[in-house]
């Protein structure tokens, strides 16, 4: 399911137009990123999820194009989703 298909789909199940639709979602992604993006930012929806962040550490890895040479990956952070019981739950059903 893509954007498209996730909007004209809530639109239907909760009777609101597209674009009314694709508003409230495109705002729930905006304030997931600006919370993630502060320092130890979580979102925490009880029942579905949670949204944060894990740091990585610099490592080496390999060129996939020349396989004998290494390369440095730089540390960065990482957006994560651990779903939450009630969503494992209702997908394994």
């Amino acid at each position: 399911m893509n954007k498209a298909q996730l909007v004209e789909a809530i639109a239907k199940e909760t009777q609101i137009t597209k674009k009314d639709t694709e508003a409230t979602i495109n705002a729930f992604i905006e304030v997931v990123e600006k919370e993630l993006a502060k320092k130890d930012g979580k979102v925490q929806l009880i029942g579905f999820g949670t949204f944060e962040t894990r740091s990585r550490k610099a490592r080496t890895g390999r060129n996939p194009q020349k396989p004998g040479e290494t390369v440095a990956i730089a540390a960065s952070t990482a957006p994560v989703f651990k779903a939450g019981k009630a969503f494992k739950d209702a997908v394994n059903k």
